[in-house]
């Protein structure tokens, strides 16, 4: 889902997702009001906070499960044409857990926050 990643370091990633009025979830999803569904924002901010777990992981060869998400809000819709800008960042790992806070914006606008854990699983050799 998400088109590029802007920025990358150790605590933060910022990606970016073009909202198409041709992807295919807009046929059923209020076809004569399309928005971009609040699911698809969060599985676009959980990409952004896997690479993010990813980068950051200095033992190598873990795979981040989503575990859970918290106080996941909401704000604005966002429409065919906008440009979502998702930022994660990291607030730490602690026996195999990461917890992170996801934030998107369309512009300057806040349109949807909420925290993320996920499960960092080893690698199968």
């Amino acid at each position: 889902m998400v088109d590029r990643i802007v920025a990358l370091d150790e605590k933060k990633a910022v990606g970016l997702k073009n909202v198409s009025i041709n992807e295919p979830f807009f046929q059923g999803h209020y076809p004569d009001h399309p928005i971009l569904p609040g699911v698809l924002i969060t599985e676009a901010l959980a990409q952004v906070g896997a690479i993010l777990i990813i980068c950051a992981d200095k033992t190598g060869g873990v795979v981040p499960y989503l575990a859970s998400i918290d106080h996941m809000r909401f704000k604005k819709p966002v429409y065919p044409g906008d440009q979502l800008r998702l930022e994660v960042e990291l607030r730490g790992v602690k026996r195999r857990i990461g917890r992170m806070v996801a934030k998107a914006y369309v512009g300057d606008v806040l349109v949807a926050e909420g925290e993320m854990m996920c499960s960092l699983v080893k690698e199968k050799e």
